[in-house]
């Protein structure tokens, strides 16, 4: 199977807004659709959020990886943060989600980035034995309010 990265375009809206939502839902979770549009304006902007795609041989957008770039106190750059990555469920064990974390990793280096993060749950296995192969694990536990 052919699979590119590329950064999100206008045109994947339709595309990008049902791997989104089935991302929102795998979590269990839910986002008011005038976020997710605005969400996806900020993404294809491309200046503090950035979206990028995996795209089959059709160009047609199979997985997704959201970037947030921001400043930080421990950091004369700045850091990225993946706030979300998915791939099709069919096409999951097919490196197309490495291949997610490796773009983000090239655009992290573009911008400067000192460090690249995400967040996963403790029992989303399939995608922590991939995150045990392309990044460490941090000792850090999160609180939310």
């Amino acid at each position: 199977m052919t699979i590119r990265i590329r950064r999100l375009e206008a045109r994947d809206r339709l595309r990008w807004y049902k791997l989104f939502l089935a991302y929102i839902d795998f979590y269990g979770d839910s986002v008011p659709t005038d976020v997710v549009a605005l969400t996806f304006d900020r993404l294809v902007a491309g200046r503090d959020l950035v979206g990028l795609v995996a795209v089959d041989a059709q160009d047609t957008p199979i997985g997704l990886a959201n970037l947030v770039f921001h400043p930080a106190t421990w950091s004369a750059t700045c850091h990225c943060y993946l706030e979300d990555l998915y791939v099709e469920p069919e096409l999951q064990r097919r490196a197309v989600g490495r291949r997610l974390i490796e773009a983000s990793y090239a655009e992290a280096d573009l911008r400067n980035a000192d460090r690249t993060y995400w967040f996963t749950r403790g029992d989303n296995e399939q995608a922590r034995r991939l995150y045990e192969r392309v990044a460490k694990l941090s000792p850090y536990v999160q609180y939310r309010r």
